[in-house]
């Protein structure tokens, strides 16, 4: 132990002579300061031209191309929307939500002729993009189940609407 000390003293010297190395005291620069190493001055840089963000071909593809309507893809689509949708448009797609009834801007029924007519492709872009005070879901909703939610806003649309004289097995069935 006495042959070491000699050489653990200079060691713990030099080591408390350091100067804190840790990230909190690192020269960076504030956001959205200026960068005199940049010739436009901004700290914030753009992606380089040209390039793809990781995925985004994917997405692109699965907005472009709607899945196969099946039992599934409607059920899933139930489930997303109740689970993303209702607090807004409510269960039945009148546009009377829980935060409508506390004050929010309602938002358009979807029995509305204009949204009845409007194609199921409609529906995934206003989810993707957004549209009036609806803020955009495309970093919340993967592709396809937007795809599933407009499927569903189209079954609710022929819930809500239908007529018995239109299901002549269900008019056999009521009292």
């Amino acid at each position: 132990m006495r042959r070491l000390l000699p050489l653990l003293l200079p060691l713990l010297a030099a080591l408390s002579a350091c100067e804190d190395q840790s990230m909190r005291r690192q020269a960076r620069y504030e956001v959205y300061g200026k960068a005199p190493l940049f010739p436009d001055q901004a700290e914030a840089r753009r992606p380089p031209e040209g390039t793809v963000e990781v995925g985004a071909l994917s997405r692109e593809a699965a907005l472009r191309d709607p899945p196969p309507l099946d039992a599934a893809l409607l059920e899933r689509g139930r489930q997303r929307y109740d689970a993303i949708c209702t607090p807004c448009h409510g269960y039945t797609g009148h546009g009377d939500g829980m935060v409508v009834q506390r004050g929010f801007p309602a938002p358009p029924s979807y029995h509305e002729d204009r949204l009845r007519a409007a194609p199921a492709a409609y529906f995934v872009d206003v989810i993707t993009r957004g549209y009036g005070v609806m803020y955009a879901y495309a970093d919340r909703v993967e592709p396809r189940d937007r795809w599933a939610i407009a499927a569903y806003i189209r079954a609710l649309q022929l819930s809500q609407g239908a007529r018995v004289a239109e299901a002549p097995d269900l008019a056999e069935k009521l009292p």
